[in-house]
């Protein structure tokens, strides 16, 4: 790093500096207002103090002297040597000082410096002799170094007439110094002391230190120089391989880092690639173990709810056969009993049920369906609904639903259950019901066109609105129907498909409000089609009811959105959660049909006993609209709690909460040459289609089949 020359000291140059500081501050500093005042102090910023060859002989002195004695008071600095400042310097070029003696006007006791550099010194003055006073005194000159000057200036002669002896008044030091005269040193090369007498006049600003220690002149040059002396050029070469320039100028101790550094990776490496890759067994392929010893011969399943046969283990035997409408017995060829404790039904979790974690607003219900709220235990599935805020809604229930993993096509459905709450209070929606697979319960998008279709024909019954001005309904039309034109999305072109729903129950209460009779519950087992016939009524020529003490045709026969065909029964209150007397008994709820047009039927159960019978010819065309078979489409299983003000009065001071409802088992049932349990039959296939639009089967929050990014299929009606 290069120096900058801010003095150019050199003797006989004719050297002369300009004061750095104001004229004012220059005048008071000469005549000694603010600082104190030394015999022989030149003013180092007074540029007329000019240094020459008679007043300080500063090439003589700069070098090595010849007396060996001086060798400890010379300090090479880092490639310059330079001359130990000893206080005072004679005009001769003696290199010899003189200790003051005498009547000292200087007082020594005055200055802590030096006071330390006397006994500093002391020592010295025990192994020397030597003349301390000349007798020609009075011509001593002296020179005395600014205290805090950083790079002071060569002192020239001092031509001041004072004397050191009039500064002093120090007791001791005037009987153990000699006195000096302010006139001049002696000349006398005899009178010299060892260099070490000299450090006594040391006028170092940090008490105590030699004078040796410090730099005396800008050209002395220090380790630490080039910090105060920046290269900005010269940094921005070195920033730009600084790496390179780094490594290349790395002392010992850096180099010995960056050694361990590389040794620590390089262990690393041996510890956690070439260690595991030198002693890899394969332990990936596991050899069968020479000596076993079996601790127990049950055989526990992988998982609690895998099953290797459709039918539940532990469905009892007397279970298998079920006589149906005819006489004949039908075969068991579905059971799920619920015994295994603590299954759960998130998706995925189980082979045949899911619970669903949605909001279902179709019906506008008051909970929210979460898998936590399904769960087994006791023998029972149980569906239990809580008053507390899940999803911003004030209730949370539970749904559990087999579509597309467990479905069936005609056959006989039996579920026993045990309703929630009690059978004299009116609020909650117990519901178990069917619904074709095309269909997802819950999903709207998914429904939208399809449910609850069963129609076979190509006209007025698949457009919009039955093509009725007098709004019976407000249904979009079929989207699959029998005249969907070539390339357009359909499971099975030129067949009429949809998702009918069949209710095995959706239980109510039947409420007197005259107060004078007791409220009942009541079970409502409902036929759920479209397109809808005039006023939403059948032909109830070809319905049976059993028991019209227990039994009723519903009132409610539909709106713009469904026709239901419904019978209503008048159920036990003991078959409730919270019974009657105590008692809490299970009951049998369910339905029988077959869906061939001439002898078809659907038939609904409550225990053993039928209250219902649908014929197909209750179907018939009517207006506008043909033929509306029984369902052929493969049929998902839906259990669910729900409350709804869309459903039935709710006596909310009289519910209480949590409520529970329990099934015990469901049970399906076929004629052993018409079995058919399966969500994918050849004839009615679905698994295609649903993957194809698998964005409306999976997205609850599609309202509509267009959200979902697909459009209605064209059909022969509009033109292809």
């Amino acid at each position: 790093m290069a120096r900058r020359n801010l003095t150019k000291n050199t003797n006989g140059n004719g050297y002369q500096e300009t004061n750095p500081f104001d004229n004012q501050a220059n005048q008071n500093y000469n005549n000694n207002s603010t600082r104190q005042s030394y015999p022989g102090f030149t003013d180092p910023f007074d540029s007329s103090n000019r240094l020459d060859d008679g007043s300080f002989d500063f090439e003589n002195h700069s070098s090595y002297p010849s007396s060996s004695t001086s060798t400890s008071s010379i300090v090479n600095q880092y490639g310059r040597p330079f001359t130990v400042n000893n206080g005072l310097s004679s005009s001769n070029g003696s290199s010899g000082s003189h200790l003051l003696q005498g009547q000292n006007d200087y007082n020594l006791s005055s200055s802590p410096n030096l006071q330390h550099h006397q006994q500093y010194l002391q020592g010295a003055e025990n192994d020397k002799s030597s003349s301390l006073v000349n007798s020609n005194i009075n011509n001593i000159k002296v020179d005395v170094p600014y205290d805090y000057d950083r790079y002071p200036k060569i002192i020239g002669r001092a031509s001041s007439s004072n004397s050191l002896n009039n500064t002093s008044n120090n007791a001791p030091y005037q009987s153990d110094t000699p006195s000096i005269s302010s006139n001049s040193f002696s000349k006398n090369p005899n009178n010299t002391l060892n260099s070490s007498h000299n450090n006594m006049f040391d006028f170092s600003p940090f008490g105590g230190y030699p004078a040796s220690s410090f730099p005396l002149n800008i050209d002395e040059k220090e380790p630490d120089d080039y910090l105060h002396n920046p290269d900005p050029v010269h940094d921005v070469i070195y920033e730009k391989n600084r790496f390179w320039n780094d490594l290349k100028t790395a002392d010992r101790k850096s180099f010995g880092g960056i050694l361990g550094f590389l040794f620590l990776i390089a262990a690393a490496v041996a510890v956690f690639v070439v260690v595991p890759a030198l002693t890899y067994s394969g332990v990936t392929t596991h050899s069968p173990p020479e000596e076993y010893e079996i601790l127990t011969h049950y055989s526990y399943p992988s998982l609690s709810a895998i099953r290797t046969s459709l039918i539940d283990p532990d469905t009892p035997q007397d279970a298998m056969t079920m006589k149906a409408k005819d006489g004949t017995n039908w075969s068991l060829v579905f059971s799920d009993e619920f015994n295994i404790m603590g299954r759960t039904f998130y998706e995925g979790d189980d082979q045949f049920w899911t619970a669903p974690d949605l909001h279902y607003d179709a019906t506008k219900d008051l909970e929210w369906y979460d898998p936590d709220a399904a769960t087994t235990s006791n023998g029972t599935l149980n569906l239990q609904m809580d008053a507390f805020k899940n999803h911003n809604l004030f209730y949370r229930s539970g749904m559990v639903q087999s579509w597309n993993k467990l479905c069936f096509t005609q056959g006989k459905i039996v579920i026993s259950a045990r309703l929630a709450n009690k059978g004299t209070v009116s609020g909650l929606w117990p519901g178990i019901w069917t619904m074709g697979n095309l269909g997802r319960p819950g999903y709207l998008a998914s429904t939208e066109g399809i449910w609850p279709y069963s129609y076979d024909s190509c006209d007025s019954g698949i457009t919009p609105n039955q093509s009725s001005p007098d709004g019976i309904s407000y249904l979009p039309g079929q989207r699959l129907n029998k005249c969907t034109c070539p390339g357009e999305s359909h499971p099975n072109r030129g067949v009429g498909r949809g998702a009918p729903e069949i209710d095995v129950i959706e239980a109510e209460i039947s409420t007197d409000v005259t107060g004078k009779k007791e409220n009942l519950g009541v079970a409502s087992q409902s036929l759920q089609l479209a397109p809808m016939d005039i006023w939403y009524y059948p032909d109830i020529d070809y319905l049976e009811i059993y028991n019209t003490s227990v039994t009723t045709m519903n009132t409610y026969t539909g709106g713009p959105f469904q026709q239901a065909l419904s019978g209503t029964t008048t159920l036990n209150k003991t078959w409730y959660e919270l019974g009657g007397d105590g008692v809490h008994n299970f009951q049998t709820y369910g339905y029988e049909y077959l869906n061939d047009k001439e002898k078809g039927y659907l038939r609904w159960f409550v225990g053993d006993d039928p209250t219902l019978t649908v014929y197909p010819q209750a179907l018939h065309p009517n207006g506008n609209i043909g033929w509306r078979p029984l369902s052929k489409e493969p049929m998902s299983i839906v259990m669910n709690l729900g409350v709804s003000n869309n459903w039935a009065y709710i006596d909310w001071p009289s519910l209480s909460f949590p409520s529970t409802f329990r099934i015990d088992y469901v049970r399906l049932y076929q004629p052993p040459n018409q079995i058919n349990v399966g969500c994918d039959p050849a004839d009615f296939p679905t698994s295609d289609y649903i993957e194809e639009h698998i964005n409306v089967y999976q997205n609850v929050n599609l309202t509509s089949f267009e959200d979902g990014g697909y459009s209605f299929p064209k059909h022969s009606l509009i033109g292809c």
